[in-house]
């Protein structure tokens, strides 16, 4: 799927990944991918509710079936099929189905919107062996922006968590830094900086 975002994206749609697991298994997950640019859905609480919507969560194992849903610019769904749980999709088929529900569509669809990006001075406080602070890490790395955000420990570097004390008024971190104002939960962090890159 993210071989071909451009091409998904040139047939007016929004891909998705979602699943049973939750945020942090997500995080993980498109990690060791080398990271996802797009959005990974939570189907967790109530467990599968999604999943059940379309007919697509197997109650025995307790997981989601791995299945495509398309969908079209009205709500209508377009298409659904299954793999099977241990199976695998062929994505070129899956960007060419999209390209005919696109090419079928007949009412007037808007530009996708564009994400603000981040803003100047954007800067990433994290400490070490803080569970909280490798998730952010992560998420950072699965957004594509390990070279656009400026990170620094406080654990290493006496002068950064004295700086983060003058800007805070405490050395929690993780802190996202975002024109002179602190974000400190690991949660918020992640979903500022998924919003601000997120096409969706």
């Amino acid at each position: 799927m993210e071989a071909l975002q451009d091409r998904f994206l040139a047939a007016n749609t929004q891909v998705l990944g979602v699943s049973v697991d939750s945020l942090y298994c997500h995080g993980n997950w498109a990690y060791g991918l080398g990271g996802v640019s797009f959005p990974l859905l939570a189907d967790f609480h109530p467990k599968g509710g999604v999943a059940k919507s379309y007919g697509l969560y197997l109650e025995e194992p307790g997981i989601t079936d791995r299945a495509t849903v398309i969908i079209d610019a009205d709500g209508i769904v377009r298409h659904i099929s299954s793999v099977g749980p241990g199976g695998k999709r062929d994505i070129s088929e899956l960007a060419a189905l999209c390209e005919e529900v696109d090419g079928a569509y007949e009412g007037s669809l808007g530009a996708m919107s564009e994400a603000p990006g981040l803003e100047a001075g954007t800067k990433l406080y994290v400490r070490s062996n803080c569970m909280f602070s490798t998730n952010t890490l992560a998420a950072l790395e699965n957004l594509k922006l390990t070279d656009k955000v400026p990170v620094v420990n406080v654990s290493e570097d006496s002068a950064a968590l004295d700086e983060l004390v003058g800007i805070a008024g405490k050395g929690q971190a993780p802190c996202l830094v975002v024109g002179g104002a602190p974000r400190h939960e690991s949660g918020d962090i992640i979903t500022y900086l998924a919003n601000r890159v997120s096409e969706l």
